[in-house]
């Protein structure tokens, strides 16, 4: 009679935070919070006679990018910078995300980065200092 395998983990080791390398200005990022990235499409059903969708029309695409680093890690990008010169006004920079998952690495490009808005909050108790950096970007490149 043959056994029966329960198989409990049918992915075996998960893709997490720790798996989550980030590279900006061409160096992977250690004082890193939060990545956050997206993009959509704008879809709508197009109708037409009857109740039933004759199609799909389609707008534009935006995509989103942004990042919460921590205090020293803004301190060692302002540190490579020219005295005077803040984060937004860099030029548009690729920053590349990749991630581990079963030995194979997966890599997402987002294109041309520029920040927006650096800004940081801080209380009582807080063990660290964290700034949320909003970027813009043109679009990203998904598994590349």
């Amino acid at each position: 009679m043959a056994k029966v395998v329960t198989l409990i983990n049918a992915f075996g080791r998960m893709a997490g935070w720790n798996s989550v390398t980030l590279n900006l200005f061409g160096r992977d990022v250690e004082g890193i919070a939060e990545v956050s990235y997206d993009d959509t499409i704008d879809k709508e059903l197009i109708y037409g006679a009857g109740k039933m969708p004759i199609g799909v029309g389609e707008g534009d695409y935006k995509a989103k990018f942004g990042l919460k680093l921590y205090q020293e890690e803004v301190i060692a990008i302002m540190d490579s910078l020219p005295p005077g010169v803040r984060l937004q006004d860099i030029i548009g920079t690729d920053v590349i995300v990749q991630y581990t998952y079963n030995t194979r690495i997966y890599k997402d490009i987002i294109r041309n980065v520029e920040f927006t808005k650096v800004g940081k909050a801080v209380k009582k108790g807080d063990k660290t200092v964290e700034q949320t950096v909003e970027c813009i970007c043109t679009h990203i490149d998904w598994n590349v």
